[in-house]
């Protein structure tokens, strides 16, 4: 009940003012604590040198997006560039070699990148891969496949395999285990659609295309090979009405969302500032409640920044890569990160592959909860592999695992008859409400128990410390309340879409 039920356009706009003045208070107060820190010894070398003729200074701390649009910016420029160009001379002259000129290019990049050792060393990988899948075992596949991931992930194999680089530079260890975990879940993905075909297979060199395209190489998203094999092999790609202004808009949102996160990190240090507990620990209960959720707003925008730049190459392409994740903000329900008709998972491309392979294929129709649990353990089991074991990892599976998994116990509750008879007693809307006020509290746990990977296990710690207990009841409850706001906000405007999806649906069926 509930779920497609407007509420009052005076209450909603209540919900709104009300988020709102929040956020505007929250971001005042990192804001100052921003200022204040600018200058302390502790955060000297994470705090750098940034527009000088305003007097602020940049939060440096994330080496990564430093590298990529600083000293590797004109790199990723120039060999992005080169795959448009000499994919569109292609598919000019003989468009049905497309294919092949993609994974040329993108194997002489990774061999100009990485070395001729790393490139063998991925070779191998793919021809054992290869030919496991010709005995069409998919456990034999999930078996090598699990086992040469855990190669790149675990001592002393892991550090054997990095040997193979040749060179040094800044991005070599992420473009290594980057390029490697990757591989490893694409050539799985291979091997497992050759094994659904009982009577022929696909050649090894399908599987070099499909590794091979660059775009995709070292940071993804994937595509399933059914996917990629059936829109690359198509001879004349035929582009959609108004689908070059839909990518040039998509190129603009990227870039404006680099310039914001550059301004972004002038005024607000949410980076730098967890690194100091001591100083962290005097900001008030909204600040750090705003530090928190920014960090994770961050991180959304930076996958889908470097989403957003390889999904408008790939569609210049004529491809249909997954879309870029949905903000984190509408991330209220735990299910909803792995499987949902309108999914709101972070990491569309690894969300694909897991559901069809992994979560689906064990855990059914997901209303039992004996297979749900079975579902959720394999699906964690192998995301923590491909994360890198370690506690942190461990910690963050088994949370995120309980919560998915309460989630269910929950509905199951809540379809027990008792329980069931008393929420058919009130109306849709009181409903709604009952609903968005678990979802608030979802939220924060979906924060809290993030922020671990993002942070620290100190800093999440302290957040829990300082929302919990001593902000309680006060500062608990009105946090409460204003994530209660966004919910239903939310809420509404997946309605609306939801509204238009059933008439666009019923225009289509009554032309």
């Amino acid at each position: 009940m509930g779920i497609k039920t407007s509420l009052p356009h005076p209450e909603l706009a209540i919900y709104a003012l009300v988020l709102v003045g929040a956020l505007g208070y929250a971001g005042n107060g990192l804001f100052e604590a921003s200022r204040d820190s600018m200058n302390r010894k502790a955060f000297k070398d994470l705090i750098q040198p940034g527009w000088h003729y305003i007097g602020r200074k940049m939060d440096a701390a994330d080496f990564e997006w430093v590298m990529w649009f600083t000293s590797f910016r004109n790199i990723i420029i120039f060999a992005l560039s080169g795959h448009v160009l000499f994919g569109k001379i292609c598919s000019m002259i003989a468009p049905q070699f497309r294919s092949w000129m993609y994974a040329v290019y993108g194997a002489l990049a990774v061999l100009g990148t990485m070395g001729h050792s790393y490139m063998l060393l991925l070779l191998a990988h793919c021809l054992g891969l290869y030919t496991i899948s010709l005995l069409k075992q998919r456990w034999l596949c999930f078996l090598l496949g699990l086992a040469s991931l855990a190669s790149f992930k675990l001592e002393p194999t892991n550090s054997w395999q990095s040997g193979f680089v040749t060179g040094t530079f800044d991005l070599q260890d992420v473009l290594f285990y980057g390029g490697s975990g990757f591989t490893i879940f694409r050539c799985m993905s291979f091997a497992l659609e050759n094994c659904a075909r009982p009577k022929d297979n696909y050649s090894f060199l399908d599987l070099l295309k499909y590794n091979f395209y660059f775009p995709f190489f070292f940071f993804g998203p994937i595509m399933t090979f059914d996917k990629f094999h059936a829109q690359v092999s198509q001879l004349e790609p035929v582009r959609r009405e108004w689908e070059m202004w839909q990518i040039g808009i998509q190129a603009g949102l990227s870039l404006a969302s680099i310039v914001a996160v550059d301004v972004f990190f002038h005024f607000f240090y949410i980076l730098t500032i967890p690194n100091d507990l001591k100083f962290t620990s005097r900001l008030s209960d909204w600040a750090l409640a705003g530090l928190a959720y920014s960090n994770l707003v961050y991180d959304w925008v930076k996958a889908a920044v470097m989403f957003g730049v390889v999904n408008t190459v790939a569609r210049l392409d004529h491809l249909d890569p997954p879309q870029a994740p949905k903000c984190i903000t509408a991330l209220y329900v735990f299910a909803e990160t792995i499987s949902s008709p309108h999914p709101r998972h972070f990491d569309r491309g690894i969300n694909d592959w897991l559901c069809k392979y992994v979560y689906d294929a064990v855990g059914g129709e997901h209303k039992s909860v004996g297979p749900e649990l079975g579902a959720t353990l394999a699906t964690f089991a192998i995301t923590t592999l491909w994360l890198g074991p370690c506690d942190i990892v461990y910690l963050w599976s088994a949370l995120n695992c309980f919560g998915l998994n309460f989630e269910l116990w929950v509905q199951k509750l809540a379809e027990w008859g008792p329980v069931a008879q008393v929420e058919a007693s009130v109306s849709e809307q009181m409903s709604r409400r009952a609903r968005a006020l678990f979802g608030a509290a979802n939220f924060w746990a979906i924060i809290v128990y993030n922020l671990m990977s993002l942070n620290s296990l100190e800093f999440m710690e302290l957040v829990i410390r300082r929302l919990l207990l001593t902000g309680f009841p006060q500062s608990t409850l009105v946090i409460l309340f204003v994530t209660y706001c966004g919910v239903q906000i939310i809420k509404e405007s997946e309605r609306i879409q939801a509204l238009e999806e059933e008439k666009e649906s019923a225009k289509e069926k009554a032309a």
